[in-house]
């Protein structure tokens, strides 16, 4: 009696027991040639996660500052905003005021806290 295997026919291939051996050894070796390809493939993967593990573990060792030179060697180049001549007016009348309303508030927290601290504001007849 040959060695043929017989699957149930929910499952994989059917083999018949009536296999001429040469095909069955021909069937086992292309099995046995899949199979090692797969684990030859799980441990190349095996292998590649653990070079990212690794490399993960050194990029948290790296100085910020080495990330921050690289971020700004890196840095694109702004390209030019095609804006027309009104709405180039309209920013930078929008900007003018939001720069103003800034100085404003800084003026206002320094008055504040130096009038805290006892320190009035300096009313010299000339300006330094």
């Amino acid at each position: 009696m040959s060695n043929a295997l017989v699957v149930s026919a929910t499952g994989g291939s059917n083999i018949d027991p009536h296999m001429k051996r040469k095909n069955l050894s021909k069937k086992i070796r292309r099995l046995e040639a899949r199979l090692q390809k797969g684990a030859k493939k799980l441990a190349k993967l095996k292998q590649k996660l653990e070079a990212a593990a690794t490399a993960g573990v050194a990029k948290k060792g790296r100085k910020p500052a080495a990330r921050a030179d690289k971020a700004s060697a890196a840095k694109k180049v702004k390209r030019k905003l095609n804006l027309t001549p009104e709405r180039r007016a309209e920013l930078a009348a929008a900007m003018k005021a939001r720069w103003a309303a800034k100085r404003a508030a800084a003026d206002a927290n320094t008055q504040t806290t130096s009038t805290e601290q006892g320190f009035a504001p300096r009313q010299d007849s000339h300006p330094q």
